[in-house]
């Protein structure tokens, strides 16, 4: 019975998005027909099409795995998003400032420098909430805004491009560029960082002990500190890892994408990864398909705007339904069970 009603609500939760998905067209006053082969064309209509989908999902299964880590410790990180433009920043400096060295070890230490400084910049809010109970939600927003204004002032400033009036930093040397994986698209070498991750994800939560002792602190803090288990300091790691994917995230845009530093460089990937977690139900595998759902949704939406007139904000509100639909499932069946 367990089984026919989770087919039951997955079948529920697809008939309703798709059913809102035609209501909202049609609100609009557009074809369904031609929106939505508009929009699956965006996604399926050609090789680099598909790539594309890809390429966006890079960063947000990268953030999403950040924020479900934070999550699984039940320290609520919304400032993924501030993190990746540290990460950026980092990531765009060693790629500047460092002296020449072999290009292998060179991606890494931009890579290595996006993840520190991500996971410093998410380490201030997990002391402030291990040692002193401040909230965390209030202080990641606020370090959001933080690190966005912080590049805004860098590329005007002292990584500013001289040979550019727009804010911007110097672009990275060529060879400074992480491998393409199907020329002539975009696809590069930044996707199996984020798929790699996954698995050390997967394995750091499920197959160690510091694992297990995080995750024991996310589904009750008072038995683990009865059982021997430092929740002040599962807090901290859970904040430093987070911090540090979502600053992957940044270096990967940088160094796959971008080539520099710029204002505006992240279109809100941090805040979608939020979306991507709970999705995911913040499991490392469940990650991997939300990103790459969200950013099929994301690349299927723009087309469909450009094709067929229908805006692409369509998508954003399809996927905050989704978000209230699977957790709506999930309250469901546990009723139901009981």
């Amino acid at each position: 019975m367990k089984i026919v009603r989770e087919l039951g609500s997955i079948v529920l939760v697809a008939g309703v998005t798709c059913l809102v998905g035609v209501i909202l067209v049609l609100s609009v006053g557009a074809d369904p027909g031609k929106a939505f082969t508009a929009f699956f064309s965006g996604i399926f209509g050609s090789f680099y099409s598909f790539t594309e989908v890809l390429v966006r999902a890079t960063p947000l299964i990268l953030a999403g795995l950040g924020v479900a880590v934070a999550f699984q410790a039940r320290f609520f990180n919304i400032g993924a998003e501030g993190q990746l433009y540290m990460g950026a920043v980092a990531a765009t400096w060693a790629g500047l400032y460092l002296p020449p060295m072999p290009v292998f070890i060179h991606l890494t230490l931009c890579m290595t420098a996006g993840f520190l400084l991500g996971g410093a910049w998410a380490l201030v809010p997990g002391i402030l909430k291990s040692q002193y109970n401040i909230p965390e939600v209030i202080n990641t927003i606020m370090f959001n805004y933080i690190a966005i204004n912080i590049v805004g002032i860098l590329v005007g400033t002292v990584m500013a491009d001289p040979a550019s009036s727009l804010p911007m930093s110097p672009r990275l040397p060529d060879y400074l560029h992480l491998p393409f994986l199907a020329l002539p698209t975009r696809l590069h070498a930044g996707l199996i960082v984020a798929l790699a991750c996954a698995a050390l994800t997967y394995i750091f939560l499920y197959k160690t002990t510091w694992g297990f002792e995080l995750r024991a602190v996310g589904m009750n803090p008072r038995a683990s500190d009865c059982s021997g288990i430092s929740v002040k300091k599962n807090i901290i790691v859970s904040s430093l890892a987070s911090g540090g994917l979502a600053g992957l995230a940044g270096g990967s845009e940088i160094l796959g994408v971008h080539g520099r530093l710029m204002s505006g460089i992240s279109p809100e990937f941090g805040y979608v990864a939020i979306i991507v977690a709970l999705l995911g139900r913040n499991h490392p595998l469940g990650v991997v398909f939300a990103g790459l759902g969200i950013a099929a949704l994301q690349i299927g939406a723009t087309t469909m705007q450009r094709r067929a007139g229908v805006p692409a904000s369509i998508s954003l509100i399809i996927m905050g339904l989704l978000v209230i639909l699977i957790l709506g499932r999930h309250y469901w069946i546990k009723s139901r069970t009981k």
